[in-house]
């Protein structure tokens, strides 16, 4: 179970969200929305450790992520709103490194088979990512959900550039994520085409 305890935060002056608590529980998907600047992105970031709260605790099995450090990492997979993906690379040498560093299934046979679930299959596997659209760069980085094993996903609007086809890929991936007893935060802007009961509703306003 993961949760927030009357969590706030601020960017320079200004404060983003205050007193923000939720509980997620497995088979659960928190979508978090909001205007831009509201504060979705800065929640994320908190979420997996990247910045700190203002004020408020972060909560994972009822520990504080601060006192777990590195065994709450191990538990979480974290696709920022950016692609974080290198242009002189391959989809599969991109796949490669980032299943690698963090710890994932990283085999050739595995990785080509998670970039066909995302659509990208032939010759893409062999072209540098940078001769690639928008689109097909964020299906390179969303592949490695394909590859996670790990209980909570926190999502950086995980639906920006993707066609028709790629969103209903993702949206069967969290279903069966959730499914499985796993769990997920996502910044969005658009509505997840999920069941209602694994759906909780986070509004943010500035």
């Amino acid at each position: 179970m993961f949760q927030t305890v009357a969590l706030s935060g601020s960017r320079g002056e200004r404060q983003l969200f205050s007193e923000v608590s939720v509980t997620v529980k497995p088979g659960t998907l928190l979508a978090v929305v909001g205007e831009n600047g509201s504060g979705k992105t800065s929640l994320l970031r908190m979420l997996c450790g990247l910045l700190s709260p203002d004020r408020g605790v972060i909560l994972w099995q009822g520990k504080d992520i601060r006192q777990l450090k590195e065994l709450y990492h191990a538990q979480l997979t974290y696709v920022g709103h950016l692609n974080g993906i290198k242009d002189e690379l391959t989809p599969v040498e991109n796949l490669k490194v980032s299943a690698s560093l963090a710890g994932d299934e990283s085999s050739g046979s595995i990785v080509q088979k998670a970039l066909e679930a995302v659509g990208l299959g032939g010759s893409v596997h062999r072209l540098p990512t940078r001769v690639l659209s928008q689109g097909q760069k964020r299906r390179v980085t969303l592949a490695r959900l394909w590859l996670s094993a790990r209980p909570l996903w926190l999502l950086d609007e995980p639906f920006a550039s993707l066609d028709a086809a790629a969103t209903s890929y993702l949206t069967q991936r969290l279903q069966s994520h959730l499914s499985n007893g796993g769990m997920a935060v996502v910044a969005t802007h658009q509505e997840i085409a999920l069941p209602a009961d694994s759906v909780q509703l986070l509004r943010l306003t500035r």
